[in-house]
């Protein structure tokens, strides 16, 4: 389904998708009653289905189109020993900065970055590169002063580790330290040997997970963007040392491949490729969308070679080497490629994308409706049946035809107002379809008997199609949807 040719369209901005957030039921503050829980948010009952639905969208693509790829699911809580062997004790942390005269908190780089953007500056080092030294030496020369207070009095640049730590039991031990996993994927490492032998898996394949994690970040911002806890679409190729690259490229490939499917358009995505590599990384890119506040990550695909594999087995005193029976039982560390996507940023990447507030007035007269064009596959609601009028047998007509969609679509039903803002709360939820039923429909002398006019979200266009062949039809919509 093609947009509708508009003759205007409004900018989509952040406040724009954070009310409609609201609004609609898709995400709300947590714990609002209370003031606010910072970098926490409630997904309401159109965002669960929505969310639902890109995690879906991934897990078919990831598993169900590939053979070589199964699923995990394994536990938030690890044992401690498995982050000092990720690396994560020691090197997972951001640079902080305080200042004193108003106690807020930043992240040093982020500083600098959000300077630097605002002043049309391009430091001469990368700011990734840079030490805690240059950091604070940058923020005095600049003058860079404090976003909340405008004063210039700070601490020096330290490191701040970004995972929650806590205890397992009723005493607080060495022995019962426990973090809350900040990646999904060392439960994937930590069972490699377990998946092998059990599934009688052979290199190359991938295990794909999705689930939450948790960093303690030292400040939130730009609404779901950046939070404490958020969830995870993650999956681990294994693959023999040597075939790295290629697989690397062909895993790139498939990501891209993955947006462009379910209506990111290709402008609004770039490539950004990691010039100062994580400890693990062999090679890095990000693949990131353009919000409304810019360029940003949604996924991120690293070559992570053989180290986590081999940091578990240095730990642990585990083999976690694998036995090549196709290889003369060659017996190697397996190379990762890992692809990681953030499932609530790309809830915010499909939102932006499919946000439009589109004129569709006619003879020069502006008339304005708020659409979502989701895909059909994403959208929280596929399909809403609308009594034309409530009384007459039509209410009672489209609560039937309903209970017949809802074995294959999420539905919902609305008889509240005329039927053009019934279509106008529709769109504004990317329902694609809207399906209502009429006099016709009831009328047995009329040659549109037992039909009901079905309404495209994007193009308004209608058509009629008998209440039978209702569920095949929209099924073809939806996979022609898909084709293109």
């Amino acid at each position: 389904m093609e947009k509708k040719a508009v003759s205007d369209v409004h900018a989509c901005t952040l406040d724009k998708i954070i009310s409609l957030c609201k609004r609609r039921g898709f995400v709300y503050q947590a714990s609002e009653i209370y003031g606010g829980q910072a970098g926490a948010w409630d997904y309401g009952p159109l965002g669960v289905e929505f969310k639902r639905n890109i995690q879906n969208a991934w897990w078919h693509y990831m598993t169900q189109l590939h053979d070589d790829v199964i699923g995990l699911d394994s536990a938030i809580f690890q044992h401690h020993k498995t982050w000092e062997a990720s690396g994560h004790v020691a090197h997972f942390s951001d640079p902080m900065i305080d200042c004193t005269e108003c106690k807020a908190r930043f992240r040093a780089d982020q500083l600098i970055e959000d300077f630097c953007s605002s002043h049309s500056i391009v430091p001469e080092k990368p700011i990734d590169t840079m030490s805690h030294e240059e950091m604070k030496q940058f923020i005095d020369d600049k003058q860079i002063n404090c976003p909340t207070c405008g004063k210039h009095n700070y601490t020096a640049v330290r490191e701040f580790n970004l995972m929650f730590k806590t205890h397992l039991g009723p005493v607080a031990t060495d022995a019962s330290l426990i973090y809350l996993r900040p990646e999904t994927c060392q439960g994937i490492f930590t069972d490699f040997k377990n998946i092998v032998q059990s599934n009688r898996m052979k290199i190359p394949f991938g295990v794909a997970q999705v689930g939450k994690s948790f960093r303690n970040e030292i400040i939130f911002k730009n609404f779901i963007f950046r939070t404490c806890e958020f969830e995870q679409m993650e999956m681990e190729y294994f693959c023999k040392p040597g075939t790295d690259d290629e697989i690397f490229e062909r895993w790139r490939k498939e990501r891209w491949a993955f947006y462009i499917k379910y209506g990111i358009s290709e402008k609004n995505l770039a490539w950004h490729h990691h010039d100062k590599l994580a400890h693990y990384a062999k090679d890095a890119y990000d693949i990131q969308y353009n919000f409304p506040i810019g360029f940003e990550e949604i996924e991120g695909i690293h070559n992570r070679t053989d180290f986590d594999l081999s940091q578990h087995a240095a730990i642990s005193g585990k083999d976690m080497n694998y036995i090549d029976q196709d290889d003369g039982n060659k017996s190697y560390t397996p190379y990762v490629i890992e692809t990681s996507a953030g499932l609530n940023r790309n809830f915010l990447a499909f939102l932006c994308e499919a946000y439009e507030e589109q004129n569709v007035g006619t003879d020069g007269k502006e008339d304005y409706r708020t659409v979502l064009h989701l895909h059909p596959s994403l959208a929280p609601v596929t399909v809403a049946v609308l009594p034309l009028m409530k009384k007459d047998g039509l209410a009672e007509k489209a609560k039937e035809i309903r209970n017949i969609l809802k074995e294959d679509f999420v539905t919902d039903y609305d008889q509240s107002g005329t039927v053009g803002k019934r279509y106008r709360r529709q769109d504004e939820i990317g329902t694609p379809f809207c399906v209502t039923v009429d006099y016709d429909t009831l009328d047995k002398d009329n040659a549109n008997f037992d039909t009901v006019t079905l309404r495209y979200r994007d193009s308004m266009e209608q058509v009629r199609v008998k209440v039978a062949d209702l569920t095949a039809f929209i099924q073809k919509a939806i996979k022609e949807t898909s084709k293109n």
